[in-house]
């Protein structure tokens, strides 16, 4: 009878299995499935992001197991137990994921019962032309001594037949800061070779640490979210929390969200705020204002730039002369010396774009259209006449050209048309901003940037170019500051988000990913506690590789069953005074089952 029983259960859960796997060839399926009353699967793969990936590096879709909790009443679930699954969606409401773990030793039962699915041995299943099921990860509560989190399962292969499975068992124990509890490396070691008969093992270290931020920046840069880490990979690990020698491998990873009121370049980041508003004033119709400043009106700061022009103008004179070129004053104040003279002030600012810096503190549409009405009467009396980089192509330059034929169009400044004139100066001395920090700085050439300050676009998307420019712009600034990164290192991180943004949206989540020497940044992590340290003791070749993975971690690595103090610390008097980390220990062990 107990035969029958698991065979019956075998035959119902290979069915189901299929049944998912047709559903998710085109698409992953949205609603988890119902296996038995008592587990739900769901196909987890595509966009999707994998729960095992911490551990798991397997690119396919993975079916993932874990209890199913239903209202008592549903009557009907005891009916359809194997053949007549249904969606488990439709029965189970979102429970936290410490709810839905499995008991341990329901999570071995269900990977037994797929190892016999996936045998081609096992004809008593009644199923020809054994299909390849995606690997299998059944979430477990940790009720066993070892605290098992995860059981995995993933097909071996030679060609389209099956030939084994190796089986994975995940255990995860923590958070604490007692280093009394970490494993011995030969102890691991020694382990290992029992475990797969092993004489020759080999070990690969890996580490990731948050570079350290000066003291004024780490505050907002957690605030924000913000992020800048190193992480590196090494073969021939010698003891466990080993520094990482410096002829590792190392990535630098840079997550850096814009508008940190300490950057250098915060300043441009309010202009740039500025230019959002007014575009959003023509996409949506209502603009939203800067707050009046409390120094002068921007209607004020136009009439004496004006007044001005005025007094300078005579016969001969050239207003693009640097020497008689109003230098415009921006916020520079927060500018510090290391980045002041890689990001200095243009000193060939046009008349529409020292305009742009008197205006971008208007704080109505009725102020806006003032200071556009002071300038086409200026033009119009020919009381001025201004100077305008070659190529702007701004309605008001255009306006201002035609002023030096003595003709001028009849300008009506209603509706959107005073908006749209001051988002256009705006574009264009923002862009000039970036193209001259960027080239003057040799990390791009006109053509390279041409995609980002290219006209050919409507507005909004120019606009939205320009948010690109200078989210790149934040990232080489913090590396910089942060780092003292140089031209040869920002070099290649400005082609690599560069080539990121010809291709994609903003995106100031994305994490930007440089190959460097450890050595570049070793100073800011020597004498830091790692956030991820791992070693990889691994024998066997190809199909036959296993390996055994510790790892401590200063966030869970599941998302259930461990009280999660992620990046807590611990007060320490060891050594003087000192902070510890709260680590999570997380242990991966692999074994095999062969066929044939």
């Amino acid at each position: 009878m107990a035969a029958e029983r698991r065979r019956r259960a075998g035959a119902g859960l290979s069915g189901l299995l299929l049944r998912i796997r047709e559903d998710g060839k085109d698409s992953i399926p949205e609603h988890p499935y119902l296996y038995e009353t008592d587990v739900e699967i769901s196909l987890v793969g595509g966009s999707c992001k994998s729960p095992v990936e911490k551990f798991w590096n397997g690119s396919s879709a993975v079916y993932i197991l874990q209890k199913a909790t239903h209202n008592e009443e549903s009557n009907s679930m005891e009916e359809s137990r194997t053949e007549d699954a249904v969606y488990a969606s439709e029965v189970l409401p979102k429970e936290s994921p410490g709810t839905l773990a499995l008991s341990v030793g329901r999570a071995k039962q269900l990977i037994s019962l797929y190892t016999m699915v996936q045998n081609p041995n096992m004809t008593c299943l009644g199923t020809s032309d054994l299909v390849v099921l995606p690997p299998l990860w059944a979430r477990c509560d940790g009720s066993d001594p070892q605290h098992t989190r995860w059981i995995g399962a993933e097909p071996l292969k030679a060609g389209n037949k099956v030939t084994g499975l190796n089986i994975y068992t995940v255990s995860c124990d923590g958070p604490t800061a007692d280093k009394t509890r970490f494993a011995n490396l030969e102890e691991l070691k020694m382990e290992h070779r029992i475990r797969h008969h092993s004489s020759v093992v080999t070990t690969k270290g890996f580490a990731r640490y948050e570079l350290i931020a000066p003291a004024a920046m780490e505050e907002t840069m957690a605030e924000s979210g913000s992020s800048i880490s190193v992480e590196i990979t090494w073969n021939g690990v010698e003891k466990i929390l080993e520094t990482p020698p410096l002829i590792s491998a190392a990535t630098l990873n840079v997550s850096l969200e814009s508008g940190d009121p300490r950057s250098p370049v915060f300043h441009l980041y309010r202009e740039l705020q500025f230019l959002l508003a007014l575009a959003g004033g023509l996409k949506m119709g209502a603009t939203e204002w800067p707050e009046p400043s409390e120094s002068e009106s921007a209607l004020k700061l136009v009439q004496e730039f004006l007044t001005d022009l005025k007094k300078k103008l005579d016969g001969d004179c050239v207003f693009g002369n640097k020497n008689e070129t109003e230098k415009i004053k921006c916020d520079t104040a927060a500018v510090d010396s290391c980045i002041k003279s890689m990001f200095g002030e243009r000193g060939d600012l046009d008349f529409t774009e020292q305009l742009w810096c008197k205006m971008k503190g208007v704080s109505s549409y009725q102020e806006l259209i003032d200071c556009f009405t002071l300038v086409i009467k200026s033009l119009q009396r020919a009381e001025i006449q201004p100077w305008i980089h070659q190529g702007s192509s701004s309605f008001l330059s255009q306006l201002i050209q035609q002023s030096y034929h003595g003709k001028l169009e009849d300008v009506s400044l209603s509706d959107i048309t005073p908006i749209q004139m001051l988002l256009e100066i705006g574009l264009e001395k923002m862009k000039k901003d970036y193209v001259s920090f960027f080239i003057g700085q040799e990390l791009a050439t006109v053509n390279y940037l041409d995609y980002f300050i290219s006209t050919s676009v409507d507005l909004q998307e120019q606009v939205h170019r320009v948010q690109k420019l200078h989210h790149m712009l934040e990232i080489m600034v913090s590396c910089t500051g942060l780092l003292q990164f140089r031209h040869e290192n920002l070099f290649p991180l400005t082609q690599i988000c560069m080539k990121y943004y010809k291709e994609n949206p903003l995106n100031e989540k994305h994490v930007f990913q440089l190959p460097i020497r450890p050595a570049l940044v070793k100073k800011f992590y020597q004498n830091d506690n790692p956030e991820v340290w791992k070693v990889e003791i691994s024998s066997g070749h190809g199909q036959k590789e296993v390996k055994t993975t510790w790892q401590i971690s200063t966030n869970a690595p599941v998302e259930h069953g461990t009280s999660n103090n992620s990046g807590f610390l611990l007060d320490s008097t060891v050594n003087g005074s000192s902070e510890e980390k709260l680590y999570f220990i997380t242990m991966t062990q692999c074994s095999q089952v062969h066929f044939t």
